[in-house]
């Protein structure tokens, strides 16, 4: 079974997004931005396209609710990291990022182990929170591509959103755990 979840199309395409992520680091590395850019670009389509194959296909599996974050997380996390060291983005940033992804990460696997809680959909706040780091990154990219005014400015705004979602988004996913912590722990007593 978990086999035929790997073989759907959009599960072969959030695995391609995750193939794009070694070749992407490769020219950040080598400064050739502008097949880095591209790569990025694609990764990005792929990763829309794999969401909607899995709605119009009905393909929508257990194992593509956790790889597809996973890919996600992946590439962005990598990416900030990267134009971090080639100093293309200041470290506060992606420690922010990093800090954020690693403790909801953490959380998860302690609330999984010790409550059994394991459905955390994202928020629109997270959603949001990735938006601004996919438009962060395009842009920091285009700005290496062209040195254009607009892009600068672009550049700054959505590393500044990605500063605000990525708080934002922490402090509403300790909320929301917070809450339903509570409510399944309250739950046995009310039964009982």
């Amino acid at each position: 079974m978990k086999l035929s979840q790997l073989l759907t199309a959009p599960n072969q395409l959030t695995l391609l997004r995750m193939m794009f992520l070694p070749f992407i680091v490769i020219n950040l590395a080598g400064g050739h931005y502008t097949w880095a850019l591209t790569l990025f670009v694609l990764a990005g389509f792929s990763d829309a396209l794999d969401g909607l194959l899995a709605r119009t296909l009905h393909q929508q599996t257990v194992l593509g609710q956790y790889l597809d974050p996973i890919a996600d997380k992946l590439l962005l996390s990598t990416v900030f990291l990267v134009l971090s060291i080639l100093h293309k983005i200041p470290w506060k940033f992606t420690v922010l990022v990093f800090s954020r992804d690693i403790s909801i990460v953490c959380a998860s696997a302690v609330l999984y182990a010790i409550a059994g809680l394991r459905d955390f959909r994202p928020s629109i706040f997270g959603k949001a929170n990735t938006f601004a780091q996919v438009a962060a990154v395009f842009f920091v990219l285009l700005l290496e591509v062209q040195h254009v005014r607009w892009i600068a400015i672009a550049r700054l705004t959505f590393l500044r959103a990605t500063f605000f979602f990525t708080i934002i988004s922490g402090l509403h996913y300790i909320f929301v755990v917070g809450r339903r912590l509570r409510t399944n722990h309250a739950a046995p007593t009310t039964s009982g």
